[in-house]
């Protein structure tokens, strides 16, 4: 469709810049310091769809932040495709392992630099742009409906009661997500699917104050010593977990797709240097992109006690509290391994302590299907731009609402991120390659046009 290029291309420049603008925004929905600034950045993502050639944009409200609801139905014989994304973004810290301004963004090395600009401003902003082409080159095939939130980053705790109230708003025949990865702009991918996950917090207590650590030590039990000793038992030497029951739901992955993933190019040297690493860590028997897609994980994402100011101060301290997450696979539940989990550390403390364990939040795992309509139009539209079939990947992160979306709407959900594993996401620096989102914009409509074909036949 050369009109969609060509309308692209006068107008490139200006794409950039308006999504830049958004990145401007301080929207860090975890810190009670930015609400102002949420309440902004739904207003601008409002006013952009309308913009952009919308019928209809409207700031919703919930329990929590804001949802913004757009539209543009052409026929409503048509199919209609609903497209979600998120406003918020991760706060920033540690701010001094920036290059730049978190929330100025530089444009570096054909990158732009900034928090939320591949997760998921960046990625979202691609449909929106999409929407403006076909609106101004009179070219859509589908209607279009969008569902961006603001609570994505803090588990998405108000979007299913927003969803199960607004069914018939929300009516739709597949939902599209850019809220992913690919493996590189040489080599496309597709998600197939994402894990799910299970976030807890551990806190250990001893005594009731912090002690002299000469007058007490050795009398009194440490809870940094007894909660390190308490994490450092998860895992066994070939890097298995161990805690009883963690992997009695999980699914042994099929060996056709398991040979399709591992189709997918791995330079292990690349990936040690790009992260900083000298050597590779994961369980026993599986290769690393299994490990971070097919396979469930137990981190700690967190942990601290005790005197961490300048200078020497000898303590037993009271406390010591972790945060921890694991990430599943399907047909794990989030809301048994969450227990699992609670139950494990509050059973194995010895008496000298006192251990609390709660839940932050979770989300389920969720898998497409490669034989879907969807998926195959989603295929087409990157063979078409990107002249290579892309290869099917399982996504290690994952996106809570996936399950819920698919559960009240009764669609399927077709995962298509133009971003990279190394944008940085979640860490200080950031950043999207121009170059991908515009490939991005330039990919999307022909999703549409596959997608109507495909439900037209």
């Amino acid at each position: 469709m050369e009109e969609w290029k060509e309308y692209q291309e006068k107008n490139r420049e200006r794409f950039l810049n308006e999504m830049m603008e958004l990145l401007r925004i301080p929207s860090v929905s975890a810190k009670s310091e930015h609400k102002a600034d949420m309440i902004k950045c739904a207003e601008a993502v409002k006013q952009s769809f309308l913009n952009s050639g919308a019928d209809k944009a409207e700031v919703m409200q919930t329990d929590g932040f804001p949802v913004v609801y757009a539209e543009k139905i052409i026929d409503k014989n048509k199919p209609t495709v609903l497209v979600y994304g998120h406003y918020d973004v991760q706060p920033a810290e540690p701010l001094e392992l920036w290059h730049s301004k978190p929330f100025e963004p530089v444009i570096k090395d054909g990158k732009v630099y900034a928090r939320g600009s591949a997760d998921d401003k960046g990625q979202f902003f691609m449909h929106l742009k999409a929407l403006e082409t076909m609106v101004k080159t009179n070219t859509m095939a589908t209607n279009m409906k969008f569902i961006i939130e603001g609570e994505e980053e803090v588990g998405s705790p108000n979007l299913g009661k927003f969803v199960e109230q607004n069914k018939e708003l929300l009516k739709a025949d597949v939902i599209l997500i850019s809220d992913s990865s690919m493996l590189s702009m040489d080599t496309p991918s597709l998600d197939i699917g994402v894990r799910g996950l299970s976030y807890i917090e551990v806190e250990v207590t001893g005594a009731e104050r912090d002690l002299h650590s000469g007058t007490y030590g050795g009398a009194v039990a440490n809870p940094i010593t007894i909660l390190a000793k308490m994490i450092a038992g998860c895992h066994d030497e070939n890097n298995h977990v161990t805690i009883p029951g963690f992997y009695d739901d999980v699914v042994d992955v099929p060996e056709k797709e398991r040979a399709l993933m591992a189709q997918a190019p791995f330079d292990e040297n690349e990936y040690k240097k790009e992260i900083g690493i000298k050597e590779l860590w994961g369980e026993k028997g599986y290769t690393t992109n299994e490990r971070t897609g097919m396979r469930p994980t137990l981190e700690v994402n967190g942990i601290w006690g005790g005197y961490q100011g300048e200078g020497a101060k000898t303590v037993l301290p009271s406390k010591a509290t972790a945060k921890i997450s694991a990430r599943l696979v399907p047909n794990q539940s989030s809301e048994k391994m969450t227990q699992l989990l609670i139950n494990y550390f509050t059973g194995i403390a010895p008496s000298s302590v006192t251990v609390k364990a709660f839940e932050h939040h979770g989300g389920e795992p969720y898998l497409t299907p490669i034989g879907s309509k969807g998926y195959k139009a989603a295929t087409r539209a990157i063979e078409t731009t990107f002249g290579k079939t892309p290869v099917p990947v399982r996504g290690g992160g994952s996106i809570p609402i996936s399950t819920i979306l698919e559960k009240e709407l009764g669609i399927k959900i077709i995962f298509m991120g133009f971003g990279l594993d190394s944008d940085n996401l979640h860490s200080p620096n950031e950043k999207y390659g121009i170059a991908n989102f515009n490939k991005g914009i330039e990919t999307i409509p022909y999703f549409h046009k596959y997608f109507a074909e495909s439900t037209e036949l």
